[in-house]
């Protein structure tokens, strides 16, 4: 139960992590549309770099618990935490090769857990 406790924080972190991207696309967003004008260019830079700030120091107390084999293994993840932002929240399209490079991403995570 421990061990599952540690996989869920890993995995919340490295979702927090994924968020990073998606307050950077934000930000280049509101660059685009108002350049340096725009006040939601500077809170959304603000919190990728709070936000990273938060992951570093997380990720430091989760990496504790795992081999960094496994630590950077699952760290793949966040690639999938990536396609789901840019469906879910930007509306992108998901390709066939996408789907297909999730789920190899999600076979090797698994191979490496199977084996720790």
């Amino acid at each position: 139960m421990a061990k599952a406790k540690d996989y869920v924080l890993l995995h919340l972190n490295i979702l927090l992590f994924s968020l990073t991207s998606v307050f950077s696309k934000l930000a280049s967003t509101q660059y685009v549309k108002q350049g340096l004008s725009s006040a939601l260019l500077y809170v959304f830079l603000f919190l990728m770099l709070l936000n990273c700030a938060v992951y570093a120091v997380a990720w430091q107390q989760v990496i504790k618990k795992f081999a960094l084999s496994t630590a950077y293994a699952n760290r793949s993840v966040y690639l999938i935490w990536s396609q789901i932002w840019a469906a879910v929240i930007f509306h992108e399209n998901l390709s066939v090769q996408n789907i297909i490079g999730m789920m190899v991403i999600l076979a090797g995570v698994l191979v490496v857990q199977r084996y720790e």
